[in-house]
């Protein structure tokens, strides 16, 4: 079995800040792309190849989550993984590593679809609030599925049949697993309020290049006409939209000068606008975005100079996992703002991190947030609670006096590939200690 990477909560990251970076970095895969692709791969009983798969945490748990379930499955280059479903021996997920990973539950579609019935423990992940699976269940009943919730979700069917769902919200992973089910489902199924992240259309367009027939990718209108069976094939991963602006904020706040390579630039027309509110400007090519150095980050006021907000919502509105990083940026620019995170009650929840650090931040209840800025921030020692406000912390680091230390790490290398020798290219004096 591989060693999962980034798991010791000991780890901590030690950084001395106050220093411009400067460079090139490349886009790593999407991490929310990756794993339901991984589970999907269980559609079929033909090899599949899927390249730029991020070397993180999650993506290991949920490689080894499928061969145990006596998979072939397994990493066959730094950022290539081979799944060949030619016979799954189990339906049951093993406990331990499902309790890992939210995605676990998005095993529950293909396993459905293959083998009639699913058995998963309830899932892991970040404690950002709750995250409901209403959705999930709602969506596979409706396809057929027979659910029966206790100490663990077990569903079953007799055979899946499409059907008009309303989802009763924008479920990213709801919408998935309603997909990975609806593909081999007899008949035709139209999801109605699906959602249409970047990562949902990747799940999709790879589905179509297996012989799956969706149509209406990019919309939140999905009409799926099921097939008899699907085959491999090879499958790249789409770049993380999400980490190439976490990368645009920490140049901001550094005043560096940084290109992200690989990137898809239509994944960036929501994104921008948020980052614009702040002062922050980006020339964006066709694969790349390059952050000019030493931004005057200004607050851009309302009609009538009324204080902005920065709010989010299902896409293609400002991402939820952004609140956190647009918060820190916000720290750094001249003006007042307000953030608005409306999707997850506790994200919001680190900034007395940020103000022990000598944030100006107005915490008026778990989803609004003022900001005046600039700040100067000061290095202190944090535990990072999730992977975002994990690395709105380490860009609180990066342009704070003085050395900060982060523990609890495997929260951000969870979702940040190799993060610490990547940011080192870039010229950040940061060390992983254990």
């Amino acid at each position: 079995m591989s060693t999962v990477v980034g798991e010791s909560v000991a780890e901590s990251f030690v950084i001395e800040g106050g220093r411009p970076l400067g460079g090139r970095v490349t886009a790593a895969g999407n991490k929310n792309a990756a794993l339901p692709i991984l589970a999907a791969c269980l559609l079929t009983d033909e090899p599949i190849t899927l390249s730029n798969v991020p070397r993180i945490r999650d993506a290991e748990i949920m490689v080894e989550l499928i061969a145990a379930l006596g998979v072939d499955a397994g990493w066959i280059g730094p950022n290539e993984v081979r799944v060949h479903a030619a016979e799954i021996d189990s339906v049951e997920l093993d406990e331990a590593l499902a309790r890992r990973i939210r995605t676990s539950l998005l095993v529950a579609g293909p396993l459905l679809a293959r083998e009639g019935r699913a058995l998963v423990p309830p899932p892991g992940g970040d404690v950002i609030g709750r995250r409901r699976i209403d959705t999930h269940v709602h969506a596979l009943e409706a396809l057929g599925a027979r659910a029966t919730i206790d100490q663990r979700y077990e569903f079953s069917t007799d055979g899946l049949r499409g059907a008009a769902i309303l989802l009763d919200e924008a479920s990213v992973t709801g919408t998935e697993n309603a997909v990975m089910a609806a593909v081999t489902a007899s008949g035709t199924t139209t999801l109605y309020n699906a959602a249409c992240e970047p990562h949902v259309q990747d799940l999709c367009r790879f589905l179509v290049s297996l012989g799956a027939e969706i149509d209406g990718i990019g919309s939140n209108r999905l009409v799926i006409d099921g097939v008899d069976r699907l085959r491999g094939g090879e499958w790249r991963i789409g770049p993380d939209h999400i980490e190439v602006a976490s990368f645009i904020g920490l140049a901001a706040v550094t005043h560096g000068d940084v290109t992200i390579a690989g990137v898809r630039s239509a994944d960036l027309i929501p994104i921008l606008p948020g980052f614009a509110k702040l002062g922050v400007t980006c020339e964006v090519g066709d694969d790349w975005v390059h952050v000019p150095a030493e931004q005057a980050l200004i607050v851009q006021n309302d009609i009538g100079e009324q204080v902005p907000k920065i709010e989010d919502g299902p896409w293609p509105l400002f991402p939820a996992d952004l609140t956190s990083i647009a918060l820190t940026v916000a720290t750094q620019a001249h003006g007042t703002i307000l953030i608005f995170e409306k999707m997850f009650e506790s994200r919001l929840f680190f900034v007395d991190k940020l103000v022990s650090m000598g944030a100006r931040i107005i915490l008026c209840d778990p989803h609004r947030a003022i900001v005046a800025g600039p700040s100067r921030l000061y290095g202190q020692r944090m535990e990072s609670p999730d992977i975002r406000a994990g690395w709105a912390l380490l860009i609180a680091s990066l342009c704070a006096e003085g050395t900060s230390t982060i523990g609890n790490i495997g929260q951000i290398v969870r979702g940040y590939e190799r993060i610490d020798e990547r940011l080192r290219a870039l010229g950040a004096q940061i060390e992983r200690v254990y």
